[in-house]
């Protein structure tokens, strides 16, 4: 009697306290998710009030759809850039902000800043740069790099993308490597510069492991916000020219809502969910097994 009342006790507690969050959650996330996944297998439109059940036709289509997949390379190639470049940034930042220059914290402020910005501003601010401000320099200047804008051009869009998203996550990144910066043992550090390592050789046989877990929080994140994208490739290219910008949730956004074929659409998008589950499972297994203790 006893335990069943301490069971109790302890469920009447964890609805006191989470309830509401645990109400929330299923409401606006499982329910929403596994009704999606239901949806794959109908051909709704989005709109109308009668479906009818076609199995697996969807998933089918989805490995028919060459713009879909055509879509899903631009997002990889872009992910990849995204995810060394805003790491490796944002990793400097936080040794230099850690070494104790002066005004450390203005710095760091300044650097976090452009993660408070929507994606839709940030687009529409960048956007307003690439096409007006840069070229009217380059005018003048006589610099041919920026004498067009580089959002009409196929392959300069592309990198218009890639430079924005470094430029907005790296001051957020920036703050976890400085926290695993923080607590790496001062007396290591002094260890090793008594040994005789020194810049670079202390940087990679001593910090770098004893921050692989800001690595895997760091690179788990930037993955996750690079294949979600799709506030900032709105705003910045909407997906031009000629689609060469168009990333992967921008064509599922596209194919449930516009083309009106929400279940194809849906099918694409848990595809794309798979994909980045499997590809960020890899990479928190892998980043765990190289975490050591200090």
């Amino acid at each position: 009697m006893a335990g069943k009342n301490k069971n109790k006790a302890g469920v009447g507690q964890y609805f006191l306290y989470a309830g509401v969050t645990t109400f929330a959650f299923v409401t606006v996330m499982i329910i929403p998710f596994l009704y999606g996944i239901f949806l794959t297998f109908t051909n709704w439109n989005g709109l109308a009030s009668e479906w009818d059940f076609i199995g697996i036709t969807n998933y089918l289509g989805v490995f028919k759809d060459k713009a879909f997949w055509e879509s899903m390379a631009i997002t990889v190639k872009y992910v990849l850039f995204v995810v060394i470049f805003t790491n490796l940034i944002a990793f400097f930042l936080a040794f230099i902000l850690t070494s104790g220059i002066k005004f450390e914290n203005v710095y760091r402020s300044g650097f976090f800043t452009p993660n408070l910005l929507g994606g839709i501003i940030l687009g529409f601010v960048w956007r307003f740069l690439f096409s007006n401000v840069f070229v009217y320099f380059g005018n003048q200047l006589g610099i041919d790099m920026f004498s067009s804008s580089w959002l009409g051009d196929p392959n300069k869009a592309f990198w218009t993308m890639v430079i924005v998203t470094v430029w907005q996550l790296s001051g957020y990144l920036m703050i976890i490597y400085i926290a695993g910066f923080t607590n790496i043992p001062k007396s290591v550090v002094e260890a090793a510069k008594i040994d005789g390592a020194t810049g670079l050789r202390r940087i990679i046989h001593i910090i770098i492991p004893l921050i692989v877990n800001a690595f895997t929080i760091s690179v788990f994140l930037s993955l996750q916000r690079a294949f979600m994208v799709y506030d900032l490739n709105l705003a910045l290219t909407d997906g031009g020219p000629f689609n060469s910008t168009r990333m992967v949730s921008m064509y599922v956004y596209n194919k449930a809502f516009l083309a009106q074929n929400y279940g194809l659409g849906q099918a694409e998008a848990i595809v794309l969910f798979i994909v980045v589950a499997i590809i960020t499972t890899v990479q928190v297994k892998y980043s765990k097994s190289k975490e050591v203790e200090a």
